[in-house]
């Protein structure tokens, strides 16, 4: 296949004027600060959450450190008698009294992007600005075939998109498929993108094209496909709402990606399949993913309404939104799991508080 450039930029002439944003409704991309918070005192009165329930205000994943949002879990030990006791008044409270929140609608993610797009009230469509950035969904695969589709909804002269499937640890300030983390495919000539190598993949996509994303994840014997709980983690407070805090690891996880066997990826434009994209690609979590250069504006469907029906029938693919029963499923078991192992050093950190 032709090689094309290895540049992670496009070129950038001037922009048509033509805008269609009027009618769709965009959040603020000042979201709040970004960083290491303070730990909590034990005030752990619920804040109500919006419908789509994720906050509209919380620290972004970046600087090394991730956060996951927590809620208070309703199966961990003690609850009662931590709810009612003064001698945790003042103190951290305890990662395990808590859980991870699974939002009940996969959407585009408020904190697991770059700052400066613009999302969407209904959190279903993305802008750009300037050079190329990212946003990743909140709902990820890791196992088994599944599929979601985007709208190009405006592509002015000078902007790009390159979509696909990425994990957590691609770079948000970068295009998808800048790094191992993520595979995508270009506007810009068809191009198809992984580790920053573009080779000739179709033609072009321009705007009003809807576009299919279909990812195929072999089940692998002997390999633990459930959660991280995260109740080991430190909780952090920021507006109102507790989060568990995460490390970042990029290097060690990059390093030690294997290549999954028989995996593929394959894109679809208008109904029609262009060609297996990508096969054998690395093993891990998935998230549908857009980066944008620039001020183009895509849309995105996790079903159950797709246009192109024929790629879910044909390889038996899941919609995104199947993925919403199945992750709460997985967390429930694995935090349940974490609690059953530890009780006994749970209960002597109870009592010894």
């Amino acid at each position: 296949m032709k090689m094309e450039n290895k540049s992670t930029r496009d070129e950038e002439p001037n922009l048509s004027k033509n805008s269609r944003q009027n009618k769709r409704k965009f959040l603020s991309s000042d979201t709040g600060p970004t960083g290491k918070k303070g730990r909590p005192s034990s005030d752990i009165t619920a804040v109500k959450l919006p419908a789509h329930g994720y906050p509209l205000e919380h620290p972004f994943n970046k600087d090394g450190y991730r956060y996951i949002l927590a809620e208070p879990d309703p199966h961990a030990p003690f609850r009662q008698e931590f709810d009612e006791s003064a001698d945790w008044a003042g103190k951290p409270i305890p990662g395990w009294l808590y859980r991870t929140l699974v939002p009940n609608n996969v959407l585009l993610a408020l904190h697991d992007r770059a700052p400066q797009l613009k999302i969407s009230e209904d959190r279903l469509a993305v802008t750009g600005e300037k050079g190329y950035c990212m946003v990743r969904a909140t709902h990820s695969v890791n196992r088994g075939c599944w599929y979601f589709e985007v709208t190009i909804e405006e592509l002015p002269e000078g902007s790009a998109t390159r979509i696909g499937w990425g994990q957590e640890y691609g770079n948000l300030q970068a295009p998808l498929g800048y790094d191992k983390f993520g595979y995508s495919w270009r506007s810009r000539k068809g191009t198809r993108f992984s580790e920053s190598s573009g080779k000739h993949y179709s033609d072009p996509y321009v705007e009003g094209d809807i576009l299919g994303f279909l990812i195929d994840l072999p089940e692998e014997k002997g390999v633990n496909y459930l959660p991280n709980t995260f109740k080991d983690r430190p909780l952090v407070k920021f507006k109102s709402h507790l989060y568990y805090e995460d490390k970042d690891n990029v290097q060690e996880t990059s390093d030690n990606l294997n290549v999954l066997r028989g995996s593929k990826i394959e894109f679809f434009k208008n109904g029609q399949s262009q060609g297996i994209a990508f096969t054998d690609i690395y093993a891990g979590s998935y998230y549908p993913s857009i980066s944008i250069h620039r001020n183009a504006t895509v849309s995105i469907n996790f079903g159950p309404n797709f246009k192109n029906s024929n790629a879910l029938s044909k390889y038996r693919a899941k919609g995104m939104f199947e993925r919403v029963e199945e992750l709460i499923s997985e967390q429930v078991f694995s935090d349940l799991l974490y609690l059953t192992e530890n009780e006994g050093r749970l209960r002597l950190d109870n009592f010894n508080v």
